[in-house]
């Protein structure tokens, strides 16, 4: 049980540190290219090897839906995959030179996003405590974005418009990760294949209509090339790797626990960037430690809250044998 549980952390470590630095690469590649056109790309082959995994480990079976949610499957692998491409990076390009610090951070809101989530659809509150703890991690956020003046988030929102898809699009995958409850029998493999595949229609249907539209353009022939080794590290390493270890650990380790490792992703992309020569400032180092204390203090509540819940009906069990 014990080698379970750090099998776990292992995997979820592995998809926090390769998606850390995914924003910065994100930076340069943005430069050549739509985040729309290259979200379909990127899960194009991602989703590729995802099905020849699948295929080869549980067989031609594994591919076939009959008598399953094939419309939760596809809403969850729209949200996972749609929602997050599209809107994270469209709002990291938006954020302009910071956009893959302030991406990042937004990413380490997800743990209590999750608890939001679990609210809505299991209807299980969140405990005062965690409000407060969601208070404190959101003005860390304000903290990074702001670069430590909260106060013009009042005085000029128009500066601030690229949050908003990046916190829907963090949402949309807190979605998903949620999602693969509702599949306890499926292996992280068959979850993974069959919500690329089905959220690779979403994506492409969005895409012609964003060019049908005028919207976007097809990228040329040397914007391709350009993006190559991008796409090569946000297919295979983020995608692949990432999005499958962090399917394989949260299955052992559950939702709960795994999206812990989401401030793993802040770190990384901040010590890339600095490399980058994108250093981030003070305000904005404290912000992330901000939301980061509020991350670990509610993981701790939350655990605690468990064990006592544990420990109080275990007493009611012996009382009624007794």
């Amino acid at each position: 049980m014990h080698k379970d549980y750090l099998k776990g952390v292992f995997f979820c470590l592995v998809a926090t540190l390769a998606w850390g630095g995914m924003f910065p690469v994100m930076t340069d590649a943005l430069k050549n290219i739509d985040p729309f056109t290259f979200t379909a790309l990127r899960y194009s082959i991602a989703g590729t090897v995802f099905i020849f995994l699948l295929y080869s480990r549980e067989g031609s079976d594994s591919l076939k839906l009959k008598h399953e949610r094939i419309l939760l499957l596809w809403a969850l692998g729209t949200a996972g995959f749609a929602g997050f491409g599209f809107l994270v990076f469209w709002g990291q390009q938006l954020a302009g030179a910071s956009g893959a610090l302030t991406a990042s951070i937004m990413m380490a809101t997800m743990p209590l996003l999750g608890l939001l989530v679990n609210w809505v659809i299991r209807g299980v509150r969140p405990p005062i405590f965690s409000f407060g703890f969601i208070t404190l991690s959101f003005f860390g956020v304000a903290l990074v974005i702001t670069k430590g003046h909260i106060a013009d988030i009042f005085s000029t929102p128009q500066n601030y418009s690229a949050n908003i898809p990046l916190i829907l699009g963090a949402l949309c995958w807190v979605v998903y990760t949620v999602g693969a409850s509702f599949f306890p029998k499926w292996s992280p493999y068959r979850y993974t294949a069959v919500t690329t595949l089905l959220g690779l229609t979403s994506i492409f249907v969005i895409v012609f209509i964003l060019i049908g539209a005028s919207y976007i353009k097809l990228p040329t022939a040397p914007a391709v090339i350009a993006i190559t080794p991008h796409l090569l590290y946000m297919s295979l390493v983020a995608g692949f790797i990432g999005v499958l270890s962090w399917n394989l650990g949260n299955k052992i380790i559950t939702p709960m626990n795994g999206v812990l490792f989401m401030d793993v992703v802040p770190v990384t992309a901040f010590t890339i960037s600095t490399f980058n020569g994108i250093v981030p400032e003070n305000s904005q180092i404290l912000g992330a430690c901000i939301t980061a204390t509020a991350l670990i203090f509610n993981n701790l509540y939350q655990r605690r809250r468990m064990l006592q819940k544990a420990n109080v009906e275990s007493g009611a069990f012996a009382i009624r044998r007794i």
